[in-house]
């Protein structure tokens, strides 16, 4: 089987880390993989993704296409580049690949393109735009059945080809990690440390922990937080740390191993908005983290629902900052707490959200298309 993977671009986030494995296993399987990314190449401080790749041999080839002035020449380019080497499937992830991978393919005569909707983002545009690029695409892929939910009322997607693949990840990269000792970003080794980690963006619900701040943190003089990413938020977010004093807030630059922070965090914080399925609550989970997250979508597929014991000491509905600092004390407070469901958490993804499960899947998908 020959698969193109059509991708905005491959810095090192959710979506780019799960079509990267996705490829790899599929190479490993013995199909043709190659990704093509309608960006330029990242940074060299940002090239793990790649170079992994390229370990892996798996072809990645960049269009070049940052801006979206340039969005007709980008669905022309990869039309050529399917067109050279034409696959039998072609899998798109984001909305930008979504929208002109699926044109490209079809104008290059490829009979499947299995589109990838990781958020439910209801913007009017947006919805326009991937609604027309749905109808011919051959399947649809949701991350999560909140999003395919989504997809089905807001998107016009048939039902009958749109189903559910969550992300996966490698639970022992992250259970095997060592812990960040804290005494290297300044603070003492005991520090019961809560991280936020990911796009510093309105998306992500920040707001909702900078209004909670006193009320979390400010009680135990151990309690510490920091946030890990960049994005348009950053300079405001900086200043806000350097209120309070980097004693108890530090913002640090995107990393390129997250592990040994949520190895050594006491919870992730993550209050966002709206999500698909968030990888960072997948890799905290396979890290036996603890995590107090929005009940957003994806989220609760994770964490369970309210029901469970799972889903209620970790899931707060989006914008309750209420209840998320009354969550995330209980784990402040209680060792034991963190433990008993950091350990649940680690083997709930090590049972149903390993990276093998999902290569399975997207396979037999793949198969079952070409059966047709």
């Amino acid at each position: 089987m020959r698969v193109d993977f059509l991708i905005t671009e491959l810095n090192v986030g959710g979506a780019e880390k799960a079509l990267s494995e996705l490829a790899i296993g599929m190479q490993r399987r013995g199909h043709r993989a190659r990704v093509l990314s309608i960006g330029s190449a990242p940074s060299a401080d940002r090239h793990r993704l790649v170079d992994r790749l390229a370990d892996e041999h798996v072809t990645v080839e960049f269009g070049g296409f940052d801006h979206c002035s340039r969005m007709i020449s980008a669905t022309r380019w990869l039309a050529r580049r399917i067109n050279a080497d034409p696959p039998d499937v072609c899998q798109t992830f984001l909305f930008h690949a979504n929208c002109l991978g699926t044109l490209a393919a079809k104008r290059a005569g490829v009979r499947h393109v299995v589109g990838g909707l990781r958020v439910a983002e209801a913007k009017r545009v947006r919805l326009i735009l991937e609604s027309k690029a749905i109808r011919h695409m051959s399947h649809l892929v949701c991350v999560s059945e909140q999003v395919r939910s989504f997809a089905i009322e807001q998107l016009s997607a048939n039902p009958q080809s749109c189903s559910v693949i969550p992300n996966g990840v490698d639970v022992p990269t992250y259970r095997d990690a060592l812990p960040l000792d804290w005494s290297q970003i300044g603070w003492p080794s005991d520090s019961q440390v809560a991280v936020f980690i990911g796009r510093l963006h309105p998306q992500k619900g920040i707001e909702l922990i900078q209004q909670q701040f006193n009320e979390l943190f400010g009680a135990a003089s151990d309690r510490r937080l920091v946030m890990i990413g960049d994005g348009p938020l950053r300079e405001t977010l900086s200043r806000w740390a350097a209120e309070i004093g980097e004693d108890r807030v530090q913002i640090l630059p995107w990393q390129n191993d997250v592990a040994p922070f949520l190895k050594a965090a006491t919870m992730l914080l993550l209050p966002s908005h709206y999500e698909g399925m968030p990888n960072i609550v997948l890799e905290a989970m396979a890290a036996g983290c603890v995590t107090v997250c929005s009940r957003v979508e994806g989220s609760i597929e994770l964490l369970g629902d309210a029901s469970t014991q799972r889903g209620q000491s970790q899931g707060f509905p989006p914008g309750d900052g209420a209840t998320m600092t009354r969550l995330a004390d209980a784990f402040f407070r209680s060792p034991e707490l963190r433990r008993q469901i950091g350990l649940a958490n680690q083997q709930h993804v090590d049972n149903d959200f390993s990276n093998r499960q999902m290569i399975e899947r997207y396979e037999a998908l793949y198969e079952s298309l070409l059966s047709r």
